[in-house]
């Protein structure tokens, strides 16, 4: 196939005079690199696009591929991730990972809670404060836990997000209102482990490739896997592989991400993070379905290269689970653009 790349590049935006915060969950040049050179040993052809500025400017061109790998997380608003799927959508081209209803719903940490909620999976109860004034209503056993509604790469927590009372509540949502301009999510701190469940493919073909515990060290910034523990993580941070085979906690986590991940509709690949609370009972935290691919610094890459799946075959599941949306794509170009009959 000839594959499109959709990416935003850190050092441009930094560039451009964005900051560092901003720029957090963009890539790295050696990303894309890695990619395209897993593409490319799998026998496709790769085209560097860009994000989603340069890609209208090339759809304009008339240029289209079979397919475009995408990991271009948007820049403006809360529903950024869904930008170059929606793009994509209406030129009948498909994408990898998730279609951008998915997309928009799950940057929403407090929209994807109440989803997934519904669907039986167990979550931490929580509130979404849209006004500091909203602090007032919530009536949540302490300590709570603070972060903003709609961002990842750990951006907005700290040890501060952890609030032991009311008083420290209100400062850090204060803070995290006034910094990031978007809701805050609070939600009941769960105190037990806490695991990354790696999973590949879509809907009933889903399967958890494998899961990882976080577990910070003693240089780590505690109570939370923060900005600063993510960024530093090959010092503060140690990613344990553990096994669904012989822990039950494990075990049940993935069955919780497995849960979430289809009835949340997410495709071909991506992490689901769960917290244990006092009991020991894994509960959904968020999903990721736009995973970082950096071959060595993310989470999902990790994952993979702990359960002996080499970087290119990860990619080739990503691929594979995306192929048949390539040949529905097909098959609707090809009945839209049907000549009539005389």
């Amino acid at each position: 196939m000839h594959i499109g790349l959709t990416y935003d590049l850190r050092q441009e935006y930094l560039a451009a005079g964005f900051s560092e915060d901003e720029t957090a969950e963009f890539d790295r040049p050696d990303t894309v690199d890695s990619i395209a050179a897993a593409l490319e040993q799998l026998g496709h052809t790769t085209d560097r696009i860009g994000h989603a500025r340069q890609l209208v400017l090339r759809l304009a061109k008339g240029d289209a591929w079979d397919l475009v790998f995408n990991i271009a997380e948007g820049l403006e608003g809360i529903a950024r991730e869904a930008q170059i799927p929606a793009i994509l959508e209406v030129y009948g081209i498909a994408c990898t990972f998730s279609d951008p209803l998915v997309m928009a719903l799950t940057l929403h940490k407090g929209l994807t809670k109440t989803v997934v909620a519904a669907g039986g999976v167990p979550t931490p109860r929580f509130a979404v404060v849209e006004a500091a004034t909203d602090l007032q209503q919530i009536n949540l056993p302490f300590p709570l836990f603070a972060k903003p509604v709609a961002e990842g790469t750990g951006k907005g927590v700290s040890p501060a997000s952890k609030a032991k009372d009311r008083a420290a509540l209100q400062a850090v949502c204060e803070q995290l209102l006034t910094q990031y301009q978007q809701p805050v999510l609070v939600e009941t701190y769960l105190p037990g482990r806490e695991f990354t469940v790696g999973i590949t493919g879509t809907g009933a073909a889903a399967v958890a490739l494998g899961t990882v515990e976080i577990v910070l060290l003693e240089s780590a910034e505690a109570d939370a896997y923060s900005y600063i523990n993510k960024e530093r993580c090959e010092e503060l941070v140690e990613y344990r592989l553990v096994h669904a085979a012989r822990d039950e906690q494990v075990r049940e986590a993935e069955a919780v991400a497995l849960a979430a991940w289809r009835i949340l509709g997410c495709r071909d690949a991506g992490r689901v993070d769960l917290r244990c609370d006092a009991a020991g009972r894994p509960s959904f935290m968020e999903v990721n379905p736009l995973a970082g691919l950096h071959p060595e610094h993310s989470d999902l890459p990790i994952l993979a290269k702990k359960v002996g799946l080499p970087y290119v075959d990860l990619i080739q599941r990503i691929v594979e689970s995306a192929a048949p949306r390539v040949e529905e794509a097909r098959r609707s170009k090809a009945r839209r653009f049907r000549p009539a009959t005389p």
